[in-house]
């Protein structure tokens, strides 16, 4: 149920990175692209204003919480997200169905759904494919995801049973899906092993899908099992539509995931961190900002980003911040930590275009290799 709304090209390629444009209602997108969360329609601390002057022309919103609260019949008579929350670029919604397999106890799942409570008011509620479907038709994303079921990896039996599930709500959220503005993601599932893995990838790819999402990742799983387990869905999804890596956001795992075929990211990382006082650097490192060591420092954050904190401030008055616990030090930094990602897949598609990815790689991966020997000699010598 999509048109030519949803068209991806790719436009240039280094081994698997792809640089390539995902053309929607609200406007293409280029990748690879990075996407903050937006969980409650809010990027937390900006203004849609600030979030889109930090760089990113995606955002993610939540399909669980938004449901809960202010739920999906009022954000539809509002006029949809884009409306609502006053984002004019494209919106992506999950399906909900992380959020609700990670409630423990307080759900229960069976092959046609899941019941679970409300973690608010501890009130009863029921997810189906076609129920997620709908409140994300209401919702009004550009992208949408199918219901799926995103099981702990490295329990095999139960990796299998909910592979199964999760194949069979794929095919029920495509049946369910009625909005041609909206593209409906399919996602591969299967925790850390390869030939379960291999299954949903192919199963999922044959259903017609616009795009697709690997799901299941940075759950706990080892840095290499995750890389191994995007090399091998890679290879199989098909090269002319856009694979998405879910809640994925590191610089590591930004660069790692680019050069193994992704286009498309999101991760609540750099929001968080910042509401926590840490900034980030493209390298990987991070700055824990209540750091004593900053209270004279003069420099901003990163002296090579260009974003507006560190335009403007420097280190000093951002510990200040933070240290006095003021809202502005969640801005600041948030403004930060975002625009470092954006730029780092930015800087990723400009290399993949001018053919000069690889090296761009291992440089990067030269210097982060340098940071980490010179961390691991400073804790020697203290």
């Amino acid at each position: 149920m999509t048109t030519s709304w949803f068209r991806f090209e790719v436009q240039a390629t280094a081994g698997k990175a792809r640089a390539g444009v995902f053309h929607t209602p609200h406007g293409p997108l280029l990748t690879p692209v990075f996407a903050p969360v937006g969980t409650q329609a809010t990027v937390k601390a900006l203004t849609p204003a600030q979030v889109r002057d930090a760089g990113a022309t995606l955002v993610l919103a939540n399909t669980y919480h938004l449901y809960l609260r202010p739920g999906a019949d009022l954000v539809a008579e509002m006029g949809g997200l884009h409306r609502f929350m006053a984002w004019e670029g494209p919106i992506l919604t999950d399906s909900g169905g992380f959020q609700v397999f990670s409630l423990g106890d307080l759900r229960q799942v069976d092959d046609d759904g899941v019941t679970f409570r409300s973690h608010l008011d501890g009130s009863l509620h029921r997810f189906t494919p076609e129920v997620s479907v709908r409140v994300q038709e209401q919702l009004g994303a550009d992208i949408i995801m199918a219901f799926d079921e995103c099981p702990e990896p490295y329990d095999r039996a139960y990796n299998e049973r909910a592979l199964e599930r999760t194949h069979r709500w794929a095919e029920r959220s495509l049946r369910a899906h009625t909005r041609r503005d909206q593209a409906l993601f399919g996602i591969v599932q299967g925790g850390v092993f390869p030939d379960l893995r291999e299954r949903s990838a192919r199963f999922i790819a044959s259903l017609g899908f616009p795009g697709h999402a690997i799901g299941g990742l940075s759950v706990g799983e080892t840095k290499a099992e995750m890389y191994a387990t995007v090399d091998l869905v890679t290879d199989i999804l098909p090269a002319d539509k856009p694979r998405y890596l879910m809640g994925v956001g590191t610089p590591e795992d930004l660069v790692e995931g680019v050069a193994r075929g992704v286009d498309m990211f999101d991760c609540v990382l750099p929001t968080r961190l910042a509401r926590h006082g840490t900034a980030m650097l493209r390298d990987g490192r991070r700055l824990n900002m209540r750091n004593a060591r900053f209270a004279r420092d003069p420099r901003p954050i990163d002296a090579q980003c260009t974003c507006y904190t560190c335009r403007t401030f420097s280190r000093a008055y951002l510990r200040h911040l933070v240290v006095a616990k003021e809202m502005l030090a969640a801005t600041l930094l948030s403004i930060h930590n975002i625009h470092t990602l954006t730029q780092l897949t930015r800087d990723m598609r400009q290399a993949i275009l001018e053919g000069r990815f690889e090296e761009w790689a291992a440089t990067w991966r030269a210097a982060q290799r340098q940071t980490e020997d010179e961390g691991r000699a400073a804790e020697d010598r203290a």
